[in-house]
């Protein structure tokens, strides 16, 4: 869909990512034994956890409760989801294709005006972006009001799906432009389409369905696992200090106290999605190459870290935002590139938590965009040696806390003093700035 000039244009061939068969790194790493051991300690952690909880319910209710109420709620909806992706994702099979398939038609020297067809078709994809994969799903999720699990589904599928539909688009646009100039065409449209999804030389010959089992099993460990961490350390810490002022000494203090959720939600979202889920749908479809991350928690920077805490989303971020970039500014604005990635990534994260949580705090797009900022340049790839991987983790926990602590806060005073009709400007400005108990309308709400 491009409208440059031939001259200026580079095929992406043999500069994209080379695809090679190799295994997930903590695949590598539980066959040894001393690392398998942590593994079982954070097993033993969650049967803690299970029991801490079951004592404290007997003691409170003279019985054992056994039902999950936060698990059902945050998961609510579900036919609507279901529903709602199935719609995204068969419009990504037919959409993008299709038009594809028609804008390949126009350049091959048999239609005049081939730039214009591909400004056409560019335009229509695009708004195909913008409004049936961008609006659309919001919509639904918006006005159908769904719990934060059932969101964060939708949200993140909406971004996946819209990521995948410009990279089959940029990967294969560029091929067809080079063809049609060359008048070669040496693969057809339904090979580069399988190629892109599937490539030929990553593929392994059999599915293994234990090793599919296994993982989600992990998957629905870390869930539970997940619900006992909000249950027995987020929420009770939450539903009290919310209904009191929040000053900088109670912040300071929320801040600390929320480490400890925060990195075991972290390394739980780390183990469960960049891991057991990547790899269980690798599996299924026989894809071979399975670096979705890298060890980044031996990062002794943060331009380190974020190069391989998510290699998927980093590669798509280099391949398709800094590098059409530099090429864009013919490689004279660097910075620039950076900048823009960054803030690119801080505008995604901020819209998927602001959609899912029902209200805009941009707190997570402030650390993005300062800190994140900050330390990549601070702490790069020449700050080598053991201090650094130890400066690098302590201020990954401190983030941690802070996103926790002022994101649960916010959640409960928009639930603790709602506003019946507010204005644009009040819905920009955090309620947890001016909930205090006199204000409180319903403290039994979750």
């Amino acid at each position: 869909f491009s409208l440059f000039s031939f001259r200026h244009f580079r095929p992406p061939h043999g500069q994209g990512k080379q695809f090679v068969s190799r295994r997930s790194l903590l695949d590598e790493l539980f066959e040894v034994n001393h690392i398998r051991t942590i593994y079982h300690m954070f097993i033993a952690l969650l049967i803690l956890f299970i029991l801490s909880t079951l004592v404290v319910d007997f003691i409170d209710e003279g019985r054992l409760v056994l039902d999950f109420d936060l698990l059902v709620y945050a998961f609510g909806q579900l036919p609507l989801v279901v529903c709602t992706w199935t719609c995204m994702f068969l419009s990504v099979l037919v959409v993008p294709y299709t038009l594809f398939h028609l804008w390949t038609q126009t350049q091959s020297g048999s239609h005049s005006h081939p730039r214009l067809y591909s400004l056409l078709f560019g335009s229509v994809f695009l708004l195909y972006q913008v409004l049936g994969l961008g609006f659309l799903p919001t919509y639904v999720v918006v006005t159908n009001s769904l719990p934060p699990a059932s969101c964060f589904i939708v949200i993140l599928e909406q971004v996946r799906l819209m990521m995948k539909a410009h990279s089959f688009v940029r990967e294969n646009g560029p091929r067809i432009l080079i063809w049609a100039k060359d008048k070669t065409n040496p693969l057809s449209l339904s090979d580069m389409f399988h190629q892109t999804l599937f490539p030929k030389n990553c593929r392994n010959p059999v599915i293994r369905w234990g090793y599919v089992a296994t993982k989600l099993l992990q998957v629905l460990g870390c869930l539970f696992y997940a619900y006992y961490v909000f249950v027995r350390l987020c929420i009770p810490q939450f539903h009290s200090v919310s209904l009191q002022l929040f000053d900088l000494k109670a912040m300071v203090l929320c801040v600390f106290n929320s480490i400890l959720p925060g990195v075991l939600v972290l390394l739980l979202g780390f183990f469960a999605f960049l891991h057991c889920w990547l790899n269980a749908f690798a599996e299924m479809l026989r894809f071979a190459d399975r670096m979705f991350y890298k060890d980044w928690w031996n990062s002794t920077s943060f331009a380190n870290y974020y190069r391989t805490w998510n290699v998927v989303v980093h590669d798509w971020l280099y391949y398709y935002v800094y590098r059409d970039f530099l090429w864009m500014s013919q490689k004279r604005f660097r910075p620039a590139a950076m900048l823009f990635v960054f803030t690119v990534s801080a505008v995604v994260h901020e819209y998927i938590l602001a959609i899912c949580f029902g209200f805009f705090y941009p707190v997570l797009f402030c650390l993005f965009m300062c800190f994140g900022m900050m330390f990549n340049f601070i702490l790069h790839d020449q700050r080598k040696g053991p201090i650094w991987n130890i400066i690098m983790w302590t201020a990954l926990f401190l983030g941690q806390g802070v996103i926790i602590c002022l994101y649960s806060h916010e959640w409960y005073a928009q639930r603790y003093c709602p506003l019946n009709e507010p204005s644009f400007l009040e819905l920009l400005k955090p309620r947890s700035w001016n909930c205090q108990r006199g204000s409180v309308v319903d403290t039994d709400r979750l």
